[in-house]
């Protein structure tokens, strides 16, 4: 039973994991009747998507492309060779970039007008970001330093910031 429950869920497969279910009675209610409920596949992919509205929303140049485009009209956002076939600690890349893009975005709390592109080279890291002039310019050095350092010691490696200032979020369209 449980060699067929762990069966690949392909086409064939799946039919053969019900069949297994169905025989073995695993499906069966107090009353002695079967039943199997299922529903239909949803074939329509929203995630990633930014949801239109009545043309009132702005939106920036990566929000209004959808993931499909990344590659074609808009670059990956985060730059590394850990997804490589081979590769050793995928995950681990991963968990780190989302720790960094939580820790950027509480440290410059209101401050990024677009994402964080992080591109790691080598043993060095690299986070390029567009910031709002919300800060005064001595507080702006301090956090980039702040940052740079903490995160320096927290990975063991050199963290550079890269940093543009503009006034307001450049807006691409209107959704």
């Amino acid at each position: 039973m449980l060699k067929n429950m762990a069966a690949s869920l392909g086409s064939a497969g799946s039919v053969r994991l019900l069949r297994s279910i169905i025989r073995s009675g695993s499906l069966c209610s107090s009353s002695g009747s079967r039943s199997l409920h299922v529903t239909a596949v949803c074939c329509k992919s929203s995630a990633g998507r930014f949801r239109r509205g009545k043309g009132n929303t702005p939106v920036t140049y990566e929000q209004a492309h959808a993931p499909h485009y990344i590659g074609h009209r808009k670059g990956w956002l985060s730059q590394n060779t850990s997804n490589l076939k081979g590769e050793k600690d995928a995950a681990d890349r991963t968990v780190e970039d989302m720790f960094i893009r939580r820790f950027i975005a509480g440290t410059f709390h209101n401050c990024l007008a677009d994402e964080l592109v992080i591109k790691r080279r080598g043993n060095m890291i690299i986070l390029c970001a567009i910031m709002l002039q919300k800060l005064l310019p001595i507080k702006m050095y301090f956090l980039i330093g702040y940052t740079e350092t903490l995160l320096s010691h927290l990975y063991k490696c050199p963290v550079k910031l890269e940093i543009q200032t503009i006034d307001d979020k450049v807006i691409y369209k209107w959704f």
